[in-house]
Formats: C-alpha cells, structure tokens, sequence
C-alpha cells in the first residue's frame, strides 16, 4: 500500500491555558485534506504539575487509542511543545512519530516563564533543568524523524522569540502577530499541512 494513500493520524496537543479546541482552525483545514485527526485536553493545563506529568496523557492517549504498529504525526504548540518532546525524548514516542511539528514552542525556554512559580511553568525557563535535559540529546532522539518547527519572531509569549528554534529539521518563520495565530493565521495552516505530508 502507497502510504500516501493512507496517511497517518495526527495528534494535537495543546498548550499552557488552552483546551483542544484551540485547534478547530486547524482540526478543520487538516480533515478537509483528508487528515484524521485527534487532540486530547491535557489537565491541569495550568503549569501546577510538572511537564513529563503532561506527557505521560499523551504516551496513555496514543498506546489506548492506535494499534502498536500505528505510525502517527504529532504536532506541539506552545508547551505542547515541550510536553511532545518529552513524550518523544524520554518515553518512547520517537519509535512511534514519523512527523513532528513544533509549534511556537519555548525549545530554548522563555523568559515569560518567570511569571509564575508553578512546577510545570518554571520548567519552560531559558537553562531549566528540563530543558538542558532535553536538548542534550534532541539531535539523536529526534534525528530520524522529519522535524518542522515554526515561528513568529512577533511573539510576545515566547521571549526571545527566536527561543523557539531547534537545532534539527526544517525551520519556518511566519511574519505572524501574535502567538494564538499560530494555529489560525491561514499561512501556518498552510505550512502545518505541508509539513505533515513530507
């Protein structure tokens, strides 16, 4: 069988403060192209539990919900980003994802995340353990699989913006105003769904 014909599922997971209906936008543009597509509400989604707690949802998600041979697409906004690669890096998920796309994800960490002191939230901090952990070996745990991350350098909630890039994959950046529009702006759409058909 082509698998072009049959292309894999995709999970959206969401990020600080959303629910999976954050995704409508692109729930809608990505069915309409013949995608199938699965989003999960992440609880807490307020940063008062640590991020691998988070991931820990998506590994119980994809193993109750796709067969084992089941290869899937995964796409991570914001920390949703964070909470996917963890999930990637350190329980597994890399031997099942074919495509990741990361969204306006604090990679680098962002120095929003001093705001609040809350377990999950100073995890996305620039140097914060999490973080050194997991770009130590991001080349190597992420290597085979096809990595897109997309950017807006107008992003006020990642800080620097450009925070958000990671050393592997291919890179977009989108002159889009403001963080949210990530996952509606129809040029990120656009790019999403080119990403997840490569």
């Amino acid at each position: 069988m082509n698998p072009d014909f049959f292309p894999n599922p995709v999970l959206l997971i969401h990020g600080f403060l959303d629910r999976q209906r954050v995704f409508n936008p692109l729930r809608q543009y990505l069915e309409n192209r013949g995608r199938t597509v699965h989003a999960i509400d992440l609880k807490p989604n307020d940063g008062r539990q640590p991020l691998p707690y988070l991931a820990q949802q998506v590994q119980d998600y994809v193993h109750d919900t796709f067969a084992p041979e089941q290869r899937l697409d995964l796409v991570g906004f914001s920390m949703g980003g964070i909470v996917t690669r963890y999930y990637l890096q350190r329980l597994g998920g890399n031997v099942r994802v074919e495509r990741y796309v990361s969204v306006s994800a604090p990679n680098q960490g962002t120095i929003s995340a001093y705001s609040l002191p809350l377990p999950g939230i100073r995890q996305m901090r620039p140097n914060s353990e999490l973080l050194q952990d997991l770009n130590q070996d991001v080349e190597i745990a992420l290597g085979h699989i096809k990595v897109t991350c997309l950017w807006t350098p107008f992003d006020l909630m990642i800080l620097p913006a450009d925070s958000t890039k990671l050393p592997i994959g291919a890179e977009i950046q989108l002159p889009i105003p403001f963080h949210p529009w990530m996952l509606s702006d129809k040029r990120a759409l656009r790019a999403i769904a080119h990403a997840l058909k490569k």
